[in-house]
């Protein structure tokens, strides 16, 4: 059975304050799905946008060229994941330095090193790393779902015509936290033949 991953995507300080104003549960939401990928035992891999000091890697980009000095840095307090859904030790956290959060990261080895072919997506913003690593991971062969709850965006319209109209035309199942936690829950209880569960191996 191919292996599940919740992929949490920039889920940061100052990236999480654009939209809690609108929709302040939202942080608590994704931690519910945290919660339970984790009780499930599926592995959560956090990809964040960062860069060295003097963003060089973002010379060439027209988007992130023009971020202000020192953001997403590793002295930017702002970059950090945010603390309701802080990673735990030994959870992968992967750097990317453009807006999928393939591109410039090691993501596809830490995914295919831990038997993961299904990615569960979670983040800000849905027009942004949710759109852009969703048609990567397809280009990839991964299975998708996206927990459209668990992403937002600062254009209600735009995220409601993605989640609703294209996601689904791509093969992607779109459901909600509450949905998929419930499915994670009746999940745990299925046994496998020798009476263990296989860990992670949730088909949603």
């Amino acid at each position: 059975m191919t292996r599940s991953a919740l992929l949490v995507m920039d889920l940061q300080q100052v990236i999480v304050a654009r939209i809690t104003d609108a929709d302040p549960g939202y942080p608590e939401r994704v931690a519910r799905a945290v919660a339970a990928a984790r009780a499930a035992g599926m592995p959560v891999v956090y990809a964040v946008v960062g860069f060295r000091a003097g963003h060089p890697e973002a010379k060439s980009s027209p988007f992130f060229s023009a971020l202000p000095d020192g953001a997403f840095t590793d002295d930017d307090p702002g970059a950090a994941i945010h603390p309701s859904v802080a990673p735990r030790p030994g959870e992968s956290v992967v750097t990317k330095k453009r807006i999928s959060a393939f591109t410039g990261s090691d993501l596809d080895l830490v995914l295919r090193g831990a038997g993961v072919g299904h990615l569960v997506l979670a983040g800000l913003s849905t027009s942004g790393v949710v759109l852009s690593t969703l048609r990567q991971a397809a280009d990839l062969d991964y299975r998708l779902t996206v927990l459209a709850d668990g992403c937002a965006d600062p254009d209600p319209e735009v995220h409601r015509v993605l989640t609703e109209k294209v996601f689904p035309r791509q093969g992607t199942h779109v459901t909600s936290v509450e949905a998929w936690v419930g499915e994670q829950a009746q999940d745990a209880v299925e046994l496998t033949g020798d009476g263990h569960r296989e860990p992670g191996s949730a088909a949603s």
